[in-house]
């Protein structure tokens, strides 16, 4: 008789830090068996090239995902220039070498410049974005044309670090601040467009989402799950304003319905309702003095 994998009940969010190599979904993966559940989803995709802070949901903890993904990010990588990619990046197949032995510092940061702040970006053709029901990358590695409409994205910090010189070509080192959807193998693109001589990622670390940190994530070799969740209350009451229900409304809103609570009157949602012990009950959305669940979170898990 086959056995059925056991079933944790906790429930919270994990964050690891994904090695080169490996897909997002290989560490999802990777985090069930070790959790002994079925459900775990992550808040962002890292390329397998990319290393760094992978945030992961477990359990009903999956339903803060939604509100995680959009949260802005910060990366390190290193893009070369005087060689273009076919995907943007090191993984695809090179063009013709540049020689950019002679272009200067200054010259590359005035490249740099029109990259950063509010701009339009076309990602990159290999994306994971849906063209039709399909992802970008297949129909690209299929052979198709893949043509992808520009999206504005604010890049707030575009910092060169170091420029290093490899034989003609140069490696700038970079540290990018910027909202969900950008893709930094479109900036490293872009710069090598934009000095007019090619340019691609050759590696990638993201190391913030949000007001999480890649220092405070572990390794899928040293992860223990149930040592390393956060709980939902403690995340969801770092993402919104937190308002402590009354045993009552912990009861009105498990089965749905509105509440009165004239003290969040003119609050902009969601907030992050608590019961009385501590619990993460749900996010709510509030008009006038009516507060309704946009979220509820089961009572009968083993919260972290």
């Amino acid at each position: 008789m086959t056995m059925k994998p056991p079933t944790n009940p906790a429930s919270g969010i994990l964050l690891v830090d994904k090695p080169r190599g490996l897909t997002s979904h290989d560490v999802v993966s990777r985090t069930r068996k070790l959790a002994g559940t079925r459900k775990i989803g992550h808040a962002g995709t890292l390329d397998p090239m990319a290393t760094g802070l992978l945030v992961l949901g477990m359990n009903s903890s999956t339903r803060l995902l939604t509100f995680l993904v959009g949260l802005d990010k910060e990366y390190f990588a290193t893009i070369r220039l005087g060689q273009s990619s076919d995907t943007d990046d090191a993984e695809g197949t090179l063009g013709a070498a540049t020689d950019v032995s002679a272009l200067t510092d200054d010259e590359i940061q005035a490249g740099v410049d029109p990259l950063t702040g509010v701009i339009s970006q076309i990602p990159s053709s290999f994306s994971a974005i849906k063209v039709d029901g399909k992802r970008a990358y297949a129909l690209a590695r299929a052979g198709e044309e893949v043509e992808l409409r520009a999206r504005e994205v604010t890049v707030s910090a575009f910092e060169m670090l170091a420029t290093r010189r490899v034989d003609d070509r140069v490696d700038v080192d970079v540290r990018v601040e910027c909202s969900s959807g950008t893709y930094i193998r479109a900036l490293a693109r872009d710069l090598g467009a934009e000095l007019g001589v090619g340019g691609h990622l050759t590696a990638l670390r993201r190391t913030r989402v949000g007001g999480f940190s890649v220092t405070d994530a572990a390794t899928l070799d040293d992860l223990v799950v149930d040592d390393r969740l956060l709980s939902p209350a403690s995340v969801a009451s770092a993402l919104f304003p937190v308002h402590t229900l009354t045993a009552q409304h912990v009861i009105d809103l498990v089965h749905g319905k509105r509440i009165l609570v004239p003290e969040l009157e003119g609050s902009a949602g969601p907030i992050a309702a608590l019961a009385p012990d501590g619990r993460l009950v749900g996010l709510l959305s509030v008009s006038g003095t009516t507060a309704k669940p946009l979220v509820n979170f089961p009572a009968d898990e083993v919260l972290a």
